[in-house]
């Protein structure tokens, strides 16, 4: 003998069993994006391609210890230095795509080697999930005290008059020092004897002694230099005058049409191995950003002469693509190769 279930009753099942299979799929389909909820369960490796101590270590460690607050799991900074930051920047492309192993990448590692090596083990177009920018560090023109040129307009000048008999020292053949070095060269068609040390200490030194005249330098390591008086700096290559330099001219304010827009940072940005999942990279994105806008942490970068850089992972990615066409022009026409 069955049952009959009277109709209204019926209809409340099935209703209920309709809302049920609603909520279940609604479920089911937040699984994937919520797993980056539970991101991080473990602790973050941070690789920095470069050695303890210097810029690069040190704006990592500043945000890692930021983030990792943020969180809720340790951030460790892992150095892994050598050629030309090759080196590292293997170790975070070959790293599992799941967030734990990321790391600094910046404009030698993305911008310069791929247009200096005929062959790298990463490619910087594929290899990389980008993550966010972390910060740029000015570049400016300095001279020894005693070099007679007063402004900008003077040097050029004096270079001209004296093509290859002026030196300029720089950090190494293809770092920012001497790719800045080639661009101010190319544009202002100057002959300027290109002088390469093994990092940024030694070139300093000579230039205080005054066995090589003009150098570009980056701010973190020659601030106070330059705050001393040991070296002298003609022009900025920023849009704007910077606030740690409040009295250096632009290179634009020399008044010297070609050097119009001229720009040179060392920059350097945050970046995972290839095929990072959207809501990681959304998380990481985040966190890093708040961290740079946090004003503790960006009184430390600022008063190092470093401007904090934060963007979406898209705007990086944009500002990267458009530094490697800059720079590539550049290398190129300089003919600089490091194989």
């Amino acid at each position: 003998m069955k049952t009959r279930i009277p109709r209204g009753i019926a209809r409340a099942f099935a209703a209920l069993a309709t809302t049920l299979a609603t909520s279940l799929a609604t479920t089911f389909a937040c699984v994937a994006p919520a797993g980056a909820q539970t991101f991080p369960s473990q602790p973050v490796k941070w690789i920095v391609p470069y050695a303890p101590g210097g810029t690069t270590d040190v704006i990592a460690r500043n945000l890692a210890l930021r983030m990792g607050q943020d969180l809720g799991q340790p951030v460790v900074v892992e150095n892994r230095p050598g050629a030309a930051s090759i080196i590292g920047a293997t170790a975070i492309a070959r790293a599992a795509p799941d967030g734990y192993t990321v790391g600094t990448a910046d404009s030698g590692t993305l911008a310069f080697n791929p247009a200096m090596y005929s062959s790298l083990t990463y490619d910087a177009g594929k290899d990389f999930t980008f993550i966010g920018g972390l910060g740029r560090m000015p570049l400016v023109l300095a001279v020894h005290p005693s070099f007679p040129a007063k402004d900008l307009k003077e040097f050029v000048a004096l270079v001209r008059k004296s093509p290859g008999r002026i030196s300029s020292a720089s950090s190494g053949p293809g770092s920012p020092l001497h790719v800045a070095l080639e661009l101010f060269k190319q544009r202002t068609r100057t002959d300027i004897l290109h002088v390469p040390y093994k990092g940024s200490s030694p070139a300093l030194q000579d230039l205080m002694a005054g066995q090589v005249q003009t150098m570009f330098v980056d701010l973190p390591p020659s601030l106070s230099m330059i705050r001393a008086g040991k070296i002298r700096v003609l022009a900025v290559a920023t849009p704007q005058r910077l606030p740690i330099l409040p009295d250096v001219p632009t290179m634009a304010e020399s008044g010297l049409p070609e050097l119009a827009g001229f720009e040179a940072y060392a920059w350097q940005g945050f970046v995972g191995p290839a095929k990072l999942p959207q809501p990681v990279v959304a998380r990481l994105n985040q966190e890093l950003v708040a961290a740079l806008r946090h004003p503790g942490t960006r009184a430390k970068l600022e008063e190092l002469g470093i401007q904090p850089m934060p963007m979406s992972a898209a705007e990086f990615g944009d500002f990267t693509r458009s530094e490697q066409k800059l720079w590539s022009g550049v290398i190129k026409a300089a003919g600089i190769r490091l194989d």
